[in-house]
């Protein structure tokens, strides 16, 4: 069989296999691609005035590469039939019975179809080469994608590599004695506090793995999303790791919408230990433990709520640091709630340009409203809280108990339900958390 040679081949996929951190057989898988893309050009070049080439044409050809003999052929697998229509997809029994004379019709032969090193030309040797390229990238790219992939949504370490517009490349690895893979940290994703300098470690959470041609790195880390936050409370409280505590929820707000508004965060947490303390096991002695997951974050509020079952004690331990006198819960359907706090307690229930409130409502699920007790009419939102109770009584549908003809008429009983209902539509754009500003401004804390 005829050979293409390929002088240092056998050092040429050593060499590319140490530098872009890929295995051998996946170098080779590569560049058999790249050398069956070659032939493809050289062919088309040579018959294309009277061949139509589909792209599923040259499936049957394929490359053998012999990185000890520092060469390849090229091999295509045929049919045998009686009259040959396509010679490079069939072949005549005469000819095959020649040499073996068991074959029969409908069997197939693999024979070698190298075209001789003069005749593969230049515009092919090119086309090998750019072939190679992307088919190596391709490797790396699925080699990444599934090496990282059990790891998404879990906490790596990154270096920082160097900064491309607003966002920040990081070297990642899998794990010790694994090689660095580049992560992209968008602007979006970074901590206002954060110091990207060369070279400099931090903890990120691994959002997402991309797939596909995707350009740069296709690995996506965060700083700001609130895994991060689960992880290192995870991390530093034994009775989380333990399962003893358990975090039931988490809001953050690292990237606030103004610069006068520092990140924050709120954590509910809970457990089914009576002698433990959840809040107090979070927090530690003196606050040591919260501090690390504090220092981590470069000076984030935290805080650490307990979670209660009951709406209400809810809603008022997720408004910490500020003291709530009573929770009404308005709907409890849509989850309204006002929250009557006194006076000197607004701004702090409210929060710098209502964060703190957000952060509540994100946090319990319920759309609350500010109220100052000393302002609040009992009987005025009772009165409103009953009209939409009724409402929405005589909007739902009336339940017949008694059987009634299969023939009635559906449509006299949907007439009667829509003429019977009242609309009763809600803002959808509406804050979750809202305040009456003609009671009380938020203050700076």
């Amino acid at each position: 069989m005829s050979m293409v040679p390929l002088p240092g081949l056998k050092v040429m996929i050593d060499s590319i296999s140490q530098e872009r951190n890929l295995p051998k057989h996946a170098v080779q898988a590569a560049l058999r691609e790249a050398l069956l893309k070659g032939y493809e050009r050289y062919r088309r070049t040579q018959r294309l005035d009277h061949v139509n080439f589909d792209e599923e044409y040259f499936d049957n050809f394929e490359v053998e590469l012999d990185p000890e003999e520092e060469g390849f052929r090229i091999l295509s697998t045929k049919t045998i039939v009686e009259a040959v229509n396509n010679a490079d997809h069939q072949i005549a029994l005469e000819e095959v019975q020649e040499v073996a004379a068991e074959a029969q019709l409908g069997d197939t032969v693999i024979l070698d179809v190298t075209p001789d090193q003069g005749e593969f030309g230049r515009m092919a040797a090119i086309q090998t080469k750019q072939v190679l390229a992307q088919k190596l990238r391709d490797q790396q790219r699925k080699l990444v994608q599934e090496e990282f992939q059990e790891l998404e949504s879990t906490v790596l370490q990154a270096r920082v590599l160097r900064f491309e517009r607003q966002s920040v490349i990081m070297a990642v690895s899998s794990g010790f004695g694994q090689p660095e893979v580049e992560a992209e940290l968008p602007k979006r994703e970074q901590l206002p506090n954060d110091n990207y300098r060369a070279n400099a470690t931090f903890k990120v959470y691994l959002k997402r793995v991309s797939e596909g041609s995707h350009r740069g790195p296709q690995l996506l880390v965060s700083r700001a999303d609130a895994g991060l936050v689960v992880y290192l409370f995870a991390n530093e409280v034994p009775e989380i790791e333990d399962e003893v505590v358990r975090i039931v929820a988490v809001a953050r707000e690292a990237n606030p919408p103004s610069r006068y508004v520092g990140p924050r965060t709120k954590i509910a947490v809970d457990t089914l230990e009576r002698d433990v303390d959840p809040v107090g096991a979070c927090i530690g002695a003196r606050g040591s433990r919260i501090q690390v997951v504090v220092n981590e974050l470069r000076g984030e509020k935290i805080d650490v709520i307990r979670w209660s079952p009951d709406p209400s004690t809810y809603i008022a331990n997720a408004l910490s640091p500020a003291r709530v006198d009573e929770v009404c819960l308005v709907d409890p359907e849509e989850r309204q709630a006002h929250v009557l706090v006194a006076e000197d307690q607004l701004s702090l229930a409210i929060g710098k340009e209502g964060q703190n409130v957000r952060l509540a409502a994100r946090l319990t699920g319920w759309k609350i409203d500010i109220k100052d007790i000393a302002k609040y009419d009992y009987e005025a939102e009772n009165r409103k809280i009953e009209a939409l109770a009724e409402a929405r009584q005589r909007s739902r549908p009336v339940e017949y108990e008694e059987e009634y003809d299969e023939e009635y008429d559906e449509e006299y009983l949907e007439e009667d339900y829509a003429n019977s209902s009242v609309e009763v539509e809600a803002d959808e754009d509406e804050d979750l958390a809202t305040s009456e500003t003609d009671e009380a401004q938020p203050v700076t804390e």
